[in-house]
């Protein structure tokens, strides 16, 4: 069963960077300096659950009068399973109701996910954090 839910206490923060640690850190080589930065304490941070045990994560923040989602993450071993999904559709139902614009950083791999979650390529390709990227506008 998959849970997601908002991150309340720092118990589970340190469980949410734990998980960006394996995924983007250890397994992607993203340097940690560029991983957590100034805006973990402005953000709204989820956790999902796979049958109670944690294994992905994700954010929402307000940036330059938008909404950004990032640092979407699921453990490797708990891919394939629908956890990102739920995780793009419960940060979209707690986003606030306004007409900014919604949109996130898509590494190539994860952009179906993002399109079949309401999300459109925009721009060119870029990279961030020595990864391929495309912004991606939620339609709504």
């Amino acid at each position: 069963m998959i849970t997601v839910k908002k991150i309340t206490n720092d118990e589970e923060l340190k469980t949410a960077f734990a998980i960006r640690q394996r995924v983007f850190v250890e397994e992607q080589k993203v340097d940690a300096r560029e991983e957590y930065d100034e805006y973990e304490s402005i953000s709204t941070h989820f956790l999902a659950y796979l049958d109670g045990r944690p294994v992905g994560t994700a954010r929402w923040r307000f940036y330059n009068g938008k909404i950004k989602l990032e640092r979407f993450a699921v453990l490797k071993e708990a891919r394939g399973k629908n956890i990102g999904t739920e995780l793009v559709n419960t940060v979209k139902k707690d986003l606030p109701v306004s007409d900014s614009e919604v949109y996130l950083h898509a590494q190539l791999t994860a952009m179906p996910l993002y399109a079949k979650t309401g999300f459109e390529k925009t721009g060119p390709m870029f990279e961030e954090a020595g990864i391929q990227h495309f912004k991606m506008i939620l339609n709504r």
